[in-house]
């Protein structure tokens, strides 16, 4: 069974960056495309970003394209989130997960990590 973890999150002031990490155990990851989402406070878990298997494709969210980049190593087994610009509406925490098939629907995505908070002050 694989697991996630996330890491890399803090507080961190409007402009600002953070680069968040998904370390996998238990499995590899490099046959399995990733995805990136985030769930505030009061809302909906939504999705962010996510990367191809071979890290060839990836895709974003209007809401962060051109500040958000999602990567991964998969020699390292982790996957990567660059996050800059960072805007008091990015708060949230983020989630990785594995996806079960290329889509950007959350139903479409197996196992997931505990999350990580980020909280972007103003």
């Amino acid at each position: 069974q694989v697991q996630l973890v996330e890491s890399g999150g803090g507080l961190v002031q409007a402009g600002g960056s953070l680069r968040l990490s998904c370390a996998a155990s238990g499995g590899t990851l490099r046959s399995a495309a990733m995805g990136w989402f985030r769930q505030a406070p009061g809302k909906e878990r939504e999705f962010i970003a996510r990367i191809s298997a071979s890290g060839a494709i990836t895709d974003y969210a209007d809401s962060v394209k051109g500040r958000f980049t999602i990567s991964r190593d998969n020699a390292k087994n982790t996957v990567y989130l660059q996050m800059n610009s960072l805007k008091p509406e990015d708060t949230a925490v983020y989630y990785c997960a594995t996806a079960l098939v290329w889509t950007m629907e959350i139903r479409g995505y197996a196992y997931w990590g505990r999350g990580t908070q980020v909280t972007v002050s103003s």
